[in-house]
């Protein structure tokens, strides 16, 4: 056999040496507070941080674990302390609701430095008390009840007047005046006295007449003197009124002086407390009386208000009393209301009402003037949600609405609060998928998220990044008070993150799954009482974590085993081969051989892909058939038709099949079929090919070398048994110590081959053969024997071809006879 293509132990795996960390616990190091790795990633987010203009939010991509929340969180947090050190951390504000006096559906937003939300409502609630407090005994005051009775005397005086007036009118018409609270009554005299009944009645038809006709018209001059008494009563009250605000006005005044001075710079509180100042003396009545009552008189110029004290009420939408630095919101839930808010409502008296006060902020309003994080996945889960963002950042304001709005139905007793200015730092988290859909499908995308910070799953190796790994895996044991690490433990955890991403030059980004494993290493050293964590102890996490998971893996095995799925590692067998496929389970992957068969027959249809005819084939597997078309068209067909058939199947395979690895495999059982030569069943084989014959790499080659030394490991180890692995795959091995020990023992060998031909010599013990400048193959080579098979069965095909046009002459001279 051919040892030139095989690999040494050397080459399978990448060894870390615990004394080459430089540590020996990692109690010794320093915690690691920076991020590792994605430098990249990090310039992209730092960038667009850095760009304060409309639409430079980020769309941050890569695998899940790879680190992205915690690299923007790491990022902003820089940002903040750079910015504080420079002195140059933007302002922040309280965001408020007040009442709107012109439209109380309409509540105004306040805009005032952060803090002074909570002083303004303290300031307002003294301001609301004392009103309380001052107003009633102004009006209890001997000088106020003296002005007022001395208006009321004046009224009176001047009501006794125009009695008097009437009563001496009636006089001269013969009638007593009386006041009734029926009204005024005229009563005809007799002799200087009231007249009775008696002598009414007793007066003749025109003397009555005469008496009704006067007294109707007396009436009439008493109702204009009436209108005159009706016009001092309203005069009355005016005068009161007057009286009234003068008194409040005096009051009040220093209260409501004295709570706009620290204002005086800012137009719109001022406005507030000057409205304010007008209703309250437009609502004296509430505030007069020493108790609250439930009846709420005629506002004028104001409307009437469930609650009378409501306007004195500020909602502190978003308070940062507290926050010396720009606001950091992880919105884990991105519904609706959690992100842009909601209107509380209240039922009475069978309906709902709501006011300024009702309203709730979201997490656009909380993270206003700083950053919003989410991730895409929620936010798209939300019906409207998506849009409603859009919106918010295209217009540069919030708007509080009933998410029922959104699908055109209406809302009870319709709050319409004022839009709130908006200006967010927006990072959503996605993978690349999704980011590359958004932007062919989504024409406001690319406008809004203009910075893609892209992370990678892998790490470049090299001597800081390892520093940083141990630092890492020390700050994991101090965040989670885990056992501290041994140096052995560390190299086991980073050769798996080696492992985990198949590249001896790089480790794996996904320090969520790293933490994990850390976590389950300091499980099992506890369970042995041991102060600190070893390579064992990393080493028994990873094969119980192993054995939470391959279940079907080991069901596969023993249906090989049991020889129900038929796998031959003995023979040498033509058409025949073993190729490797790897099984995905999304938590999971593993890698089991599959026989692959090829009959080959006279006929012109080419390579007959069964797995495609039945349906069964992906795309990709489709077009390695295609390839291994155009190769041995290419090596085979270049002075002669290429007249032969081939079928290519999967044996036993139930489910779909996809991907090219298996095309070197293929390639090798259909020219192992056309030269009628014997392949080894004991080589595995992987790889695709291009259409010069080339082998390409492929992935999962770890688990494909691992699932067929399983095999031949339960059926005993033969010292000839191995695999075939494309030579560019060799910076991906990192196999098990049990696999390298093995080929260092001489019991498996694993082969890397650049060609067509270097794979067929170590299957078949033959040499491939060249082209030699007639055109023909090198004689007893495989290639020869093909070339000779193929020009055989052309010879064969001609000359049926011809029998069959013979034959159709002859036909056709006989019927013309």
């Amino acid at each position: 056999m051919n040892t030139n293509f095989e690999l040494q132990p050397e080459q399978l795996r990448w060894h870390c040496e615990p004394e080459s960390l430089g540590f020996e616990y990692t109690s010794e190091l320093c915690s690691y507070n920076e991020f590792i790795g994605q430098e990249r990633a990090i310039r992209s987010i730092e960038f667009g941080l850095d760009l304060e203009r409309p639409g430079y939010n980020l769309f941050l991509t890569g695998f899940t674990g790879t680190g992205r929340v915690g690299a923007i969180k790491y990022c902003i947090a820089k940002k903040i302390k750079d910015q504080q050190t420079e002195g140059i951390l933007p302002q922040i504000f309280d965001w408020c609701y007040i009442f709107n006096f012109d439209s109380p559906d309409r509540p105004r937003v306040l805009k005032i430095s952060a803090g002074e939300g909570k002083k303004l409502s303290t300031r307002l609630e003294n301001l609301l008390k004392s009103i309380k407090e001052i107003l009633p005994k102004a009006f209890a005051g001997e000088e106020y009840k003296n002005q007022k009775q001395i208006l009321i005397d004046e009224e009176q005086r001047k009501n006794r007047q125009i009695v008097q007036e009437l009563e001496r009118m009636a006089l001269q018409e013969n009638f007593a005046f009386r006041m009734t609270s029926m009204g005024p009554i005229l009563v005809p005299l007799a002799d200087g006295k009231p007249m009775t009944q008696e002598q009414y009645i007793a007066l003749s038809e025109t003397e009555k007449e005469t008496i009704e006709e006067r007294r109707r018209s007396l009436l009439n001059e008493i109702n204009n003197y009436f209108e005159k008494i009706h016009e001092l009563e309203i005069e009355l009250k005016n005068k009161i009124s007057e009286l009234d605000n003068r008194i409040a006005d005096f009051s009040i005044t220093p209260l409501f002086k004295e709570c706009i001075q620290p204002y005086e710079d800012q137009p719109d509180i001022v406005q507030f407390l000057d409205f304010l100042k007008k209703y309250t003396l437009s609502y004296l009545q509430s505030f007069r009386d020493s108790q609250e009552t439930s009846t709420v008189p005629q506002l004028l110029p104001f409307q009437k208000l469930q609650d009378p004290f409501l306007p004195f009420k500020i909602n502190i939408l978003v308070d940062n009393s507290d926050r010396g630095e720009p606001p950091v919101i992880f919105e884990s839930h991105p519904n609706w209301t959690n992100l842009f808010g909601r209107i509380e409502r209240k039922a009475m008296m069978g309906t709902y009402y709501s006011d300024h006060t009702m309203l709730k902020p979201g997490s656009l309003h909380l993270a206003n003037s700083g950053y919003l994080i989410m991730y895409f996945r929620d936010l798209i889960m939300n019906p409207g949600v998506w849009e409603g963002l859009k919106r918010a950042l295209k217009n540069h304001e919030i708007k509080i609405e009933d998410p029922w709005e959104q699908f055109g139905l209406v809302a009870p007793q319709g709050l319409t609060p004022e839009p709130l200015p908006f200006s967010v730092k927006v990072i959503l988290v996605g993978d690349d998928m999704v980011y590359r859909l958004l932007t062919l499908f989504d024409e406001d995308f690319k406008d809004l998220f203009k910075v893609k910070a892209d992370f990678d799953f892998q790490l470049e190796k090299n001597n800081d990044v390892i520093h940083s790994f141990a630092c890492y895996v020390k700050k994991v044991c101090e965040n989670e008070n885990l056992l501290p690490f041994e140096n052995s433990g560390v190299a086991r955890l980073l050769e798996d993150a080696t492992r985990r991403v198949s590249h001896k030059d790089k480790l794996v980004s996904q320090f969520g799954y790293i933490k994990d494993i850390v976590v389950e290493s300091d499980h099992w050293a506890r369970q042995e009482h041991s102060e600190k964590v070893t390579g064992d102890h990393v080493e028994r996490a990873l094969k119980e974590r192993k054995n939470r998971h391959n279940q079907i893996e080991d069901k596969i095995q023993e249906l090989i085993d049991q020889e129900i799925v038929l796998i031959d590692i003995q023979n040498e067998i033509i058409g025949q081969i073993n190729g490797l496929s790897v099984y995905e389970l999304g938590d999971y992957s593993f890698g089991k051989p599959s026989r692959i068969t090829v009959k080959t027959y006279l006929g012109r249809q080419g390579i007959i892909n069964i797995e495609r005819e039945s349906r069964m084939s992906g795309k990709i597997y489709d077009k390695g058939i295609l390839i291994i078309s155009g190769y041995l068209g290419h090596t085979f067909a270049q002075d002669k038709p290429l007249s032969i058939s081939a079928s290519i199947c999967f044996e036993q395979s139930y489910e779909g099949v996809e991907g090219d690895s298996a095309s070197l495999a293929e390639t090798c059982a259909i020219l192992s079929s056309l030269g009628e030569i014997p392949i080894r069943q004991n080589i595995a084989v992987t790889g695709s090919i291009n259409q010069k014959g080339e082998v390409q790499a492929i992935g999962g080659v770890n688990q494909k070398i691992e699932g067929f030394f399983q095999l031949c490991k339960n059926r005993g180890l033969t010292s000839k048994q191995g695999v075939i692995i494309p030579a560019s795959n060799i910076q991906n091995l990192m196999l098990d110590d049990e696999i390298v020990q093995a080929v260092r023992d001489g019991l498996f060998h694993i082969y890397a081959v650049k060609s067509v031909d270097e794979a067929l010599e170590i299957l078949t013990g033959m040499k491939s053969g060249k082209l030699l400048d007639d055109g023909t193959y090198e004689s007893g080579t495989i290639k020869a024997r093909v070339d000779e098979k193929i020009r055989v069965a052309n010879e064969i095909l001609k000359k049926i071809s011809e029998i069959k046009e013979n034959g159709i002459k002859d036909i056709s001279n006989k019927t013309d006879q």
